[in-house]
């Protein structure tokens, strides 16, 4: 999976510039669907929550001002990691200053392997030791 972020150039770029990397941003996206390497992908809205147990509330978010605000996904078809790092070092907002971050999409979520296998440590400990 690819998480990307950024797009704070947008409001310093000339008209021009932005026809041209718009063409780029569409190119790669073509280039992606022809060779079958994107499975899916969207942009996200500005708009959403993020919800925390911690002091039972929720809160608004994510906010446009964060640099870390996640302006989209695109799921890839990679045999590794190297290999979708490779194919995603490509993406024209790179050179905006964008950052991407590529993760593998896991069998099963880690909290639930981590439950799993303490569940099965305490299982092999004889009670009362």
């Amino acid at each position: 999976m690819v998480l990307m972020r950024g797009g704070a150039w947008l409001d310093n770029a000339s008209s021009e510039e932005l026809q041209k990397i718009l063409g780029k941003f569409q190119a790669w996206h073509e280039k992606l669907s022809a060779t079958g390497k994107i499975k899916a992908g969207q942009p996200l809205v500005h708009q959403g929550k993020i919800l925390s147990r911690k002091n039972g509330q929720i809160v608004d978010g994510p906010f446009t001002e964060s640099k870390e605000a996640i302006g989209g996904y695109c799921l890839l078809t990679a045999s590794s990691l190297e290999e979708a790092v490779a194919v995603v070092k490509e993406f024209p907002g790179l050179e905006h200053g964008d950052t991407i971050e590529v993760r593998p999409v896991g069998e099963e979520c880690p909290m639930t392997a981590r439950a799993k296998q303490i569940l099965s440590e305490r299982e092999l400990v004889p009670a009362g030791v």
